[in-house]
């Protein structure tokens, strides 16, 4: 079986962070294993409080997978700050995975700050040159660049820009402009549009963990960069459209929705429960 290993946050709420990204894992057909980075007291409304992970622990952590089980990729999410930017670098330097899949995961849905301000030229120093592929949204790839992202020739350029800092291949991700979203890939020999469609819901919590980690499951599978895209974009289309309205603010995906679909399931269980309260009338 294929394994993939996601280095990021914990999100209590689960519906992003490392949850997401395991539950991601598991729907796409492989086996996922973790090394979480900081615990965030975190819901569907807002971030609470965080706590960052010891360096050692984080260290140990990825240690422990890589020099026990074979790591066909690996996605890196919330880093918090440059020392455990510098931690996850000079770890991951020593077990050379074959794919590294980076989102850089700068602010939550809330608005709460995920990434120190300080530390925005350690990731693009260290752990850029080393990706396979980054994934920012449009306010990340904008701290990434430094210019404003108002159309997609503006997300054209800011992929020429996060390319020349190193990293194999960029996705921008469209869907803070208006429309229907437009990601735009460039590896430094083609640009290649995404389209996706807009559907009208709250509940995106996650929802860029759970595209990343769909792309770095498909290229532990073995997908080219664009299949790999390609489906996780397909995936997420799906999961976004079936999402949860679990919560009072931003809902999650729904991460298993191949499976199951919620409202047959409700459906199915208000049946069941009819039923069993039928039998056991006199």
């Amino acid at each position: 079986m294929k394994t993939a290993l996601t280095i990021a946050g914990s999100d209590s709420g689960g519906g992003a962070g490392i949850q997401a990204d395991l539950k991601t894992f598991s729907a796409c057909g492989v086996f996922g294993m973790s090394a979480i980075t900081a615990v965030t007291a975190q819901n569907t409304v807002e971030v609470r409080s965080v706590q960052n992970i010891d360096l050692s622990v984080i260290r140990d952590q990825i240690a422990a997978v890589f020099e026990d089980i074979d790591v066909d990729a690996v996605k890196i999410g919330m880093l918090g700050n440059s020392d455990i930017i510098q931690t996850v670098s000079d770890t991951l330097k020593v077990y050379q995975p074959k794919y590294l899949v980076i989102d850089p995961v700068m602010v939550s849905k809330g608005g709460h700050h995920l990434l120190e301000k300080e530390a925005v030229a350690t990731l693009s120093n260290l752990l850029l040159p080393m990706a396979s592929l980054v994934t920012p949204n449009i306010p990340e790839a904008e701290v990434l660049t430094g210019n404003r992202i108002q159309s997609e020739s503006d997300m054209y350029e800011a992929c020429r820009k996060i390319l020349s800092k190193g990293p194999e291949a960029v996705l921008i991700k469209g869907g803070h402009l208006k429309g229907d979203p437009t990601d735009v890939f460039y590896d430094g020999n083609e640009f290649k549009v995404f389209q996706g469609r807009r559907i009208e819901t709250k509940n995106v919590h996650g929802t860029g963990c759970t595209l990343s980690s769909a792309i770095t499951a498909q290229l532990a599978k073995g997908a080219s960069m664009p299949e790999a895209i390609q489906i996780a974009k397909d995936y997420i289309t799906r999961a976004i459209e079936k999402s949860l309205d679990i919560g009072h603010g931003h809902g999650p995906a729904h991460h298993f929705h191949p499976f199951y679909d919620v409202k047959n399931e409700d459906e199915r269980m208000k049946h069941h429960s009819l039923n069993n309260s039928l039998s056991a009338s006199p």
